[in-house]
């Protein structure tokens, strides 16, 4: 970051990762590797068939999960995390380090 508050991009970053369910996608398929969207689906209770193909969907266009399709019937179709997504990893870490802190810090308060 340069310092110029105009030219941060964190926005930019938490548009591309934020969303119900995509934190979360990206958490199984980092710790699980390769999941079928079946797998996805029960790893994520709650969320609708809709709303994982939607995120899953964004994730793919951004290039940060892979998508493969198997030619047989029925359909085989496995999702994974690309080189490129797998560098959010640390990213997510962090987040989830300061995270923890947050709330150590809302129960002390009580915030």
């Amino acid at each position: 970051m340069d310092g110029k508050p105009n030219n941060c991009k964190v926005a930019t970053a938490l548009e591309t990762i934020v969303g119900k369910w995509k934190i979360a996608i990206m958490l199984n398929l980092l710790h699980s590797g390769t999941m079928r969207f079946s797998e996805l689906h029960q790893a994520l209770p709650g969320v609708t068939k809709k709303m994982l193909t939607s995120h899953l969907r964004e994730l793919e266009g951004e290039e940060i999960i892979k998508r493969v399709i198997y030619p047989q019937i029925p359909p085989k179709v496995e999702y994974s995390m690309t080189e490129y997504g797998a560098t959010l990893q640390t990213v997510l870490d962090m987040m989830h380090g300061w995270g923890e802190a947050h709330l150590a810090r809302k129960q002390q308060y009580d915030l």
